[in-house]
């Protein structure tokens, strides 16, 4: 894990999801494409690691797909649904829901401990925002406009993750810098298993200084 969460947990990585641009598919469901900046795109959901590899990637959803949507009905949704705190976390923002293998910061922080964890996980999450800019500065068809049709969009947004990943293990050039790593044992939650206990055990354990 990178960043100021670095003694907490062993982290799976940071989850997110990015709009890449598409020609209108011209279709009835073309609406479904149509972002809050009115152009189309699709909602393409990525975890990556601390070394900014692309662990999973789903580029099957229209912009209109909710990000939690997007989550459950995707393949690393559904290979993490009932891990345990033991097994790594993966870190998501407010759009996600907040489960036992994808914590999610507090929406309304009530006390300093919280607000702390919030400030650390945030912290600890700007690993996929710069992911995303090294990815989409070196394909710019990715930051441009794909004119294909969305299937075939598919295709072209999981080569650039598959060359992304070719370029890291091959020690291109860094465009931004990447964290040193650390990682501690984290006490045993023996508690109800849901993603808010979970939450709160890492706040109240690391935070309550």
């Amino acid at each position: 894990m990178v960043g100021a969460l670095d003694p907490v947990v062993r982290n799976l990585g940071c989850i997110d999801g990015t709009h890449v641009r598409i020609l209108s598919p011209g279709s009835p469901a073309k609406k479904d494409y149509v972002n809050r900046k009115n152009f189309h795109s699709i909602n393409v959901q990525v975890t990556c690691d601390s070394r900014g590899l692309i662990t999973s990637i789903n580029a099957a959803w229209p912009e209109a797909a909710h990000d939690a949507h997007v989550f459950r009905s995707s393949a690393i949704g559904t290979y993490l649904d009932h891990r345990s705190l033991e097994n790594g976390v993966l870190l998501g923002d407010s759009g996600y829901p907040c489960r036992t293998f994808l914590l999610t910061p507090y929406l309304n922080a009530a006390n300093a401990v919280q607000e702390r964890y919030n400030d650390s996980q945030s912290k600890t999450r700007c690993c996929i925002e710069r992911l995303f800019g090294v990815w989409k500065r070196h394909f710019h068809i990715l930051h441009a406009e794909i004119r294909l049709k969305p299937e075939k969009c598919n295709n072209v947004i999981i080569a650039c993750a598959v060359l992304h990943n070719l370029a890291k293990l091959w020690d291109e050039p860094e465009v931004l810098p990447v964290d040193e790593l650390r990682y501690v044992e984290t006490p045993v939650y023996i508690a109800h298993q849901n993603g808010r206990g979970i939450r709160d055990h890492i706040a109240n354990n690391y935070f309550a200084r």
